[in-house]
């Protein structure tokens, strides 16, 4: 079983950059594909990126071009740049652990990030 914790998040102006990381313990993090999900209040949580062992990565249409996942796998960690922020970007951002062996997901406790002037 994988122990996530995010860390990262904060408040930035709009326009402005924040980089969120994800740090692992408990499993490499070799047979996971990793992900960073947000949910904003009374909303449902939605997928920001993903990036699979391989580092093929998938990103929201809402934030392709602004947000780039990465992956150190030697680090055990995940990264999510973010720039160009706006006031709907506005979230509590999880990082997630998917198996692919066992197909069971792990989520950290979250990381506030919160875009205004």
């Amino acid at each position: 079983q994988v122990q996530l914790v995010e860390s990262g998040g904060g408040l930035v102006e709009p326009g402005g950059s924040l980089k969120l990381s994800c740090e692992a313990s408990g499993s490499s993090l070799i047979i996971y594909t990793m992900g960073w999900y947000r949910q904003a209040p009374g909303q449902q949580r939605e997928l920001v990126a993903t990036i699979t062992s391989s580092k093929k990565t998938d990103y929201a249409d809402s934030v392709k071009g602004r947000f780039t996942i990465s992956r150190d796998d030697a680090r055990n960690s995940v990264d999510l740049e973010m720039r160009d922020l706006q006031p709907d970007d506005s979230a509590l951002y999880y990082c997630s652990a998917q198996s692919v062996i066992t197909n069971n997901n792990y989520w950290g406790q979250g990381t506030q990030v919160t875009v205004s002037s």
